[in-house]
C-alpha cells in the first residue's frame, strides 16, 4: 500500500513559511537569541512545560539538543524549528513535530512555545497552521496530536484557531512544571478543513 512506502528525503534546514513567520531548524548561531528569549520567558513558560534542567540555557546543552534533533531526523523520529517573524527577522519560539509514528498510524504530536513579548499576538496560530501543512504535505501524516493543560486557555484558543478539535482528556499525562497532570487531548486530520493562518 502506497501509505507504508519509505518516506522520501526530507529537507529539515529548508524554510517554512507561513503567512508573517518562518520555521527553521536550528543550528548554533541560534544559540544566542534563543537563550536570551527563553530566559527572558522563563516565568511565562515554566507553568506549561517539563521542569527545567540546571544547565537549561547553557550553550552545551543546546548543542546536545541540536545532536539528539538531527537523530530524531535522520531516522524519521521528529522534526524542530525555531519561528522567526519576517519583519522584522526576530526570534518568536520554536514548534517540535515529534513522536512520528508510521505504518498504519502516519501520525506525531506537536508541542510549541512562544516567547513571552510575543504572546497573544497570532505568531503560534500561524506558525502552527504552518507547521500542520508541511506535516500533511512533506511528511505524508494523517494525524498531528497535541496535549494542552486545561488550565492553559491561550494554548487551547491557539490548538482550535489552527483547526484541531478536542478529543478528551487523558489524566496525568504529562510531567508538567515537576508534578504529573491531566491534559486535553487535541487533533488535526489531514482532510479537515484548512484555516487561514493568523496574520499579524
Amino acid at each position: 500500500m502506497a501509505f507504508l512506502r519509505p518516506l522520501p528525503s526530507i529537507e529539515p534546514d529548508a524554510d517554512i513559511r507561513g503567512a508573517g513567520v518562518y520555521l527553521r531548524y536550528p543550528a548554533m548561531q541560534d544559540y544566542a537569541a534563543w537563550a536570551e528569549l527563553r530566559a527572558l520567558s522563563r516565568h511565562h513558560l515554566a507553568p506549561w512545560e517539563p521542569q527545567w534542567s540546571r544547565d537549561e540555557l547553557t550553550k552545551s546543552s543546546f548543542r546536545r539538543r541540536l545532536r539528539q534533533l538531527q537523530r530524531e531526523v535522520r531516522d524519521d523520529l521528529g522534526y524542530a524549528y525555531l519561528i522567526f517573524g519576517e519583519t522584522p527577522f526576530t526570534l518568536l519560539g520554536g514548534l517540535n513535530i515529534s513522536n512520528v509514528r508510521r505504518g498504519v498510524a502516519q501520525a506525531a504530536s506537536v508541542g510549541y512555545w512562544i516567547g513571552a513579548p510575543f504572546a497573544g499576538r497570532g505568531y503560534m496560530t500561524d506558525a502552527l497552521c504552518t507547521a500542520a501543512q508541511f506535516a500533511f504535505a512533506s511528511l505524508r501524516l494523517n494525524r498531528l496530536e497535541a496535549a494542552c493543560l486545561p488550565t492553559n486557555a491561550a494554548s487551547a484558543r491557539v490548538l482550535v484557531k489552527s483547526g484541531f478539535t478536542r478529543e478528551g482528556r487523558a489524566r496525568q499525562y504529562l510531567k508538567i512544571d515537576g508534578r504529573w497532570q491531566d491534559h486535553d487531548l487535541y487533533a488535526r486530520l489531514n482532510d479537515d478543513p484548512r484555516p487561514e493562518p493568523a496574520r499579524t
